[in-house]
């Protein structure tokens, strides 16, 4: 136990130590950000794919996934203690009608700890729900540098869940959230003397620390069709949120230094936000519903599909309205599932191995210049058995090959690749104790 738990420390120190940026999309500039959380490494394997559900890895979007049986292979002891890790690397490559360019980001995406007792499950962790992250820079009909846009920040989210199965094959299941951080925007408008630019340039900051609680209700039903193969449905439902949103708003004048690009602020004014009715505003977040269905072979294959579907068209802050920018509502389709060879296999390693893949087709819900944002991710994944054969532990890696955006209407199309690591780590709490 305290040897997981020093594992799982050190892969967290080790995630946070590489996560400078948590993204590099210019599509971060608009609302909070862009949205981090597909699941956990398992399901973005399967194309982000969350309906399935077993005792040994934990499932943070579904949390009828808490609850569930004994199991009969530990002698009808309840299933296991389940921690969860994971962060990613992404390689993005942005391209426009005129230009190229590149960036790289690693964040930490979720810690999570799941308890069972008996039919009932307890889920608690904490997920860096969104992020902004972008540096962007629009050009005169000189070919100067305008405007420098720069953004950091996101949302987190913490949970606390339960679930339960109320009858052989039928969880149900709800998550506690509460939803905290901040977004910072800021812009710097540049002038020039002829073609040099003058020592002064004025810069605007913009901060909202963003807080609010919301919900997440699961179900999830799986039946044996025959002898070998079963049938699992799964759906969930978040009701429409409203964040608080804490605005601020500075602007300065400022000298750059031309060596280092340091930013040196010589006078700065806080706009009056009270006035404009702009200092505490309301963040709709709207309300999200998923289905999915699927067949499989317990501890052999699955395949599946899901559908999500989000009011997106109701998202609003003054705050963060522009006139080239509005919302529709976002859908996505996952298409997934995995295959392993012989999941009790002594003598091969790699029979025990899980090989997963999958892909998504997803509507952002983000419309700028009239053009829809859309994404497209092709998924593959392995789990690697790791320590206890009894516990079932395993190291996960998925890789992530997608599209988004368009170069259409002088937007950016991002082709990305995201790496992906998780850890999945069994122990066994409470067991029965036999005395003779």
């Amino acid at each position: 136990m305290i040897k997981k738990l020093v594992l799982v420390l050190i892969a967290l120190l080790a995630i946070q130590g590489y996560s400078q940026e948590s993204t590099a999309s210019p599509y971060s500039f608009y609302g909070i950000g862009s949205l981090n959380f597909k699941g956990t490494v398992e399901n973005r394997s399967m194309g982000s794919l969350s309906i399935y559900t077993d005792s040994i890895h934990v499932n943070l979007r579904n949390p009828a996934s808490y609850g569930g049986d004994n199991l009969a292979m530990w002698g009808n002891t309840s299933r296991p203690v389940k921690f969860s890790l994971g962060g990613s690397f992404k390689k993005t490559n942005l391209k426009s009608e005129t230009s190229k360019g590149s960036a790289n980001s690693t964040t930490f995406n979720y810690l999570a700890l799941a308890i069972p007792i008996g039919k009932l499950g307890f889920g608690v962790g904490i997920i860096p729900y969104t992020s902004v992250g972008y540096r962007l820079e629009s050009l005169n009909d000189n070919g100067q540098i305008e405007n420098r846009f720069n953004g950091e920040g996101g949302l987190n989210r913490v949970f606390l869940g339960a679930g339960y199965q109320f009858t052989k094959g039928l969880s149900l299941g709800v998550d506690f959230q509460y939803n905290f951080g901040n977004v910072q925007n800021n812009v710097i408008a540049f002038q020039y003397d002829g073609d040099v630019p003058v020592q002064y340039q004025s810069r605007e900051i913009n901060r909202s620390d963003l807080s609010g609680f919301s919900m997440n209700f699961g179900l999830s039903y799986k039946k044996m069709l025959n002898e070998r193969l079963q049938l699992v449905t799964g759906l969930t439902y978040s009701p429409q949120m409203n964040l608080v949103s804490d605005n601020n708003r500075l602007f300065s004048t400022i000298t750059i230094n031309s060596a280092t690009g340091r930013e040196i602020p010589l006078n700065t004014v806080n706009a009056n936000l009270e006035n404009l009715g702009l200092a505490k505003t309301d963040l709709v977040i709207p309300s999200k519903f998923t289905f999915g269905l699927g067949i499989g072979q317990v501890r052999n294959w699955f395949i599946g599909a899901e559908y999500l579907f989000q009011e997106s068209s109701k998202f609003s802050n003054v705050l963060y309205s522009t006139n080239i920018t509005t919302y529709e509502d976002a859908s996505t389709l996952s298409i997934g599932g995995f295959f392993i060879p012989q999941y009790n296999s002594f003598s091969n390693y790699f029979k025990r191995t899980v090989y997963r893949a999958g892909m998504r087709l997803e509507k952002t819900g983000l419309v700028i210049n009239d053009e829809s944002i859309k994404e497209f991710g092709i998924t593959f994944g392995i789990g690697l058995p790791i320590g206890d054969t009894r516990l079932l532990s395993n190291a996960n890696i998925g890789l992530e090959l997608g599209q988004r955006g368009t170069t259409k209407s002088n937007l950016i199309e991002e082709n990305f690749i995201n790496v992906q690591l998780s850890l999945s780590l069994n122990d066994r709490w409470f067991q029965k104790r036999k005395f003779q």
